[in-house]
Formats: structure tokens, sequence, C-alpha cells
């Protein structure tokens, strides 16, 4: 199957991350604390209303929690690509566009999702935060908890899973955005957490996930919420 996959996503660029038993073990309690906080926090997150002193608050509050507890865990890594010639340098260009892909795959999804009711309501339910917030406040909060995921389920939680961490990293991220209790964005977790993961165990760093998490969060939050428009005014009439 990898056969079909990009080089950055597939080829591993040698590195030493090696830690001591005890500093494993460490890593791995700090993780499972900041995980369960992190998760109560988001769902208590989406849970107040658009625009409102309190989102804002808590949304930040989870970009916080995921970059303390990531930073506490242990130490992270920005992670290399290969570049011509068998060098090795660190990604930029191939994140972005990649972000840019996942974007537009997630835009044809959302045409889709359109016509399946539960699916529709979700969005409409998590994009009325874009529509009805201050666009700033928005894309603030939003790329802070971009970078702030990487740093934590790519970064910290990556390093404390002994085997098979991109599987791993994504089940335990899908299952904190049950927390939000939307299937639209618990959907979009399970997508782009492969995607990521794949990205953290090629570079062996979190560059190259948070450029395209970035990427795609500003795609999403740019050309998503029109689409929806009439199906908000619609909902906030009824």
């Amino acid at each position: 199957m990898t056969r079909w996959l990009p080089r950055s996503l597939v080829d591993k660029v040698p590195r030493d991350h090696r830690e001591s038993d005890a500093a494993f073990r460490r890593r791995r309690r700090v993780t499972a604390a900041t995980a369960v906080t992190g998760a109560g926090l988001l769902g208590l997150s989406l849970a107040q209303p658009p625009d409102s002193r309190r989102f804002y608050g808590l949304t930040l509050a989870v970009a916080a929690t995921w970059t303390t507890g990531g930073l506490a865990a242990g130490p992270l890594h920005a992670g290399w690509t290969f570049g011509p010639r068998g060098t090795v340098r660190r990604p930029w260009l191939s994140p972005v566009v990649t972000g840019a892909g996942a974007f537009g795959a997630f835009y044809a999804a959302a045409l889709v999702a359109r016509r399946v009711p539960p699916l529709d309501r979700a969005l409409v339910s998590v994009l009325r935060y874009a529509r009805q917030g201050s666009t700033p406040l928005v894309l603030t909060t939003a790329l802070a908890n971009g970078v702030a995921e990487e740093v934590f389920f790519r970064g910290a939680l990556y390093a404390a899973v002994a085997d098979r961490p991109v599987l791993t990293t994504t089940a335990v991220y899908g299952l904190a955005t049950t927390a939000t209790r939307n299937p639209a964005l618990v959907l979009a977790s399970l997508v782009m957490g492969p995607l990521l993961g794949l990205q953290r165990r090629s570079s062996g760093g979190i560059q190259a996930p948070v450029l395209t998490h970035l990427t795609w969060s500003a795609l999403m939050l740019r050309y998503l919420p029109p689409l929806f428009a009439d199906r908000d005014r619609r909902s906030s009439s009824a």
C-alpha cells in the first residue's frame, strides 16, 4: 500500500530519539493526564455560545493544555525530510502542499455531506463558531489549537507509544474529539490523524504535521463556512 504514497509519508529519515526507561515512563504519565484534561476542556469549549468570552477563553485553555503537556512530557524534535542527492533538510514546502491537498479532499467531502442530514447538521453546528464569531479571534484560536495538537499528539504522545504509534495516536486523537459530541469533528480527526502521524513517522518530528495542520485549518476556516451559510441562517431562524 505504501507504494501509492509520496516519499514524504513513507521514507523514514534516520534519527536517534532514544531515552531512558524512567524518562519514557514519565512521558507516558504526563501524556495520559494531559489527554484526559485536554479532552474535558475541548468538550466544554464547544458547549459555549459562539463569539462568547467563555468560548475564546476555553479554546485557548485547550491549546495551552496540549502545549504545556506536550512540552512537559519530554524533548520534542522538529524533524527532517530527504532533499536532493540524499541530503536532509527541514520540511517546508511538502507539508504546505499536503495541507492544501487535504483541504481539497475535505471540501469535496463537504459537498457530499450537505446531502447527508446528520453530517450537514454537525457541520453547521461547528461552523457557526466561525460565521458568528470574530474572524481574527476564531483564526487565532484555531491555529493555536492546530499547533498545540501537533505538539501533543504527534509530539509527546507519539513518542510515548511503543508499538503502532500512528494507529494509537489517531485513536486517542479521535477519542479526545468525541468529547465535542460532533460527528463531523470526530470524522475529521480520524482522517487527519493517520496523515499527520505518517508525517511524524517519516520526518521524526512535528514540523511537517504542524505546517500541514496550519495550512489545512486556515483553508477550512476561509472556504467552508460560506458553503454552509444558507443552512446556518435557516437553523438560526428556525
